[in-house]
């Protein structure tokens, strides 16, 4: 019995060395997201949520029905905004997305930097100011999942916010700002996925994952054969 407890000790004793750490770094990052509302990470506050009421004749409409028709023949669906003081029919689907104005049928997409950089002010509501606006052909990490390219509208508030800008639709497509970065951050040490941060299956979080169990069971031994010890004294 004497040799199994020296055994499980030592299994006990490196394995919380082991594991040690990450589990320190399990309960930072997770009392980070605990901490941190979600409608903050997400940037919520960052942007506006109403639209402008749509006015648009009836010859506007017959223009641009005439116009999606020739450039978004294949459109899944269509919605009808504004952008940029337009009123718009978007369309959505298919093998391109683009924006009709619906007054003179003009394509007003893709947009270009400074429609961008209206747009995105226009949706802001932080108290910076646009100071960049960004081609961006290769997404980095924080819009990894977004498809590219994007427009990277920059203000020089205290959270370095970037609102990201699809030239095809228009729409801010992405909120980024220092809390979602530090979130990002620690998700990625939370679920041990340093590529992608993304995949909450990977074998890393799973070894881990395991050899804490063992920790665990070993020190529950430890402490059932310390009681044991003690009652055959």
């Amino acid at each position: 019995m004497a040799n199994k407890s020296v055994v499980a000790r030592t299994i006990h004793k490196w394995l919380a060395l082991i594991v040690g750490v990450q589990a320190l770094l399990w309960f930072i990052s997770g009392a980070y997201m605990t901490i941190v509302p979600l409608e903050i990470i997400h940037g919520d506050h960052l942007e506006h949520a109403h639209s402008d009421p749509l006015k648009f004749s009836s010859a506007g409409r017959a223009n641009a029905i005439k116009a999606m028709a020739q450039h978004f023949p294949d459109a899944k669906s269509v919605e009808f905004s504004t952008l940029d003081g337009h009123a718009v029919v978007r369309a959505v689907g298919g093998s391109q997305s683009g924006v009709i104005d619906l007054e003179s049928g003009k394509v007003l997409t893709p947009i270009g930097r400074d429609m961008a950089t209206r747009i995105a002010s226009a949706a802001y509501t932080g108290s910076g100011k646009a100071v960049s606006t960004d081609w961006i052909t290769k997404a980095p990490q924080e819009v990894a999942t977004r498809p590219v390219p994007l427009w990277a509208v920059r203000f020089d508030d205290m959270g370095r916010t970037t609102f990201y800008v699809s030239p095809s639709t228009g729409k801010v497509v992405a909120r980024r700002h220092t809390l979602w970065r530090i979130f990002d951050f620690v998700w990625m040490l939370h679920i041990m996925d340093y590529e992608s941060r993304t995949d909450v299956h990977n074998p890393l979080l799973r070894i881990a994952i395991v050899m804490s169990l063992l920790m665990a069971l070993s020190g529950i031994w430890l402490l059932l054969y310390s009681f044991h010890k003690r009652a055959t004294k």
